[in-house]
C-alpha cells in the first residue's frame, strides 16, 4: 500500500509519484502537491491567508 503524502504548504493529501520534493540544506524534507504551492511558499505567502488551503483560518476583527 504507497503511503499518502501531505502538502507543507496547504496541507491536501496527494499520491506518491506525484508533487515535489524539496530538500533544505538541514536536511529538512518539504512535500509540495504542485508547483503552485512550491512558488507561493517560495515568495513567503502565508496558508493562512487562502481559503482553499486547509491550513485556513478565518480572521475575526
Amino acid at each position: 500500500m504507497p503511503m499518502v503524502r501531505t502538502c507543507s504548504y496547504c496541507g491536501h493529501q496527494f499520491e506518491p509519484g506525484t508533487g515535489l520534493m524539496y530538500v533544505k540544506n538541514d536536511g529538512t524534507i518539504l512535500w509540495f502537491c504542485s508547483s503552485k504551492c512550491f512558488k507561493l511558499w517560495k515568495r513567503g505567502t502565508d496558508p493562512r491567508k487562502l481559503k482553499w488551503t486547509t491550513k485556513f483560518t478565518a480572521l475575526r476583527h
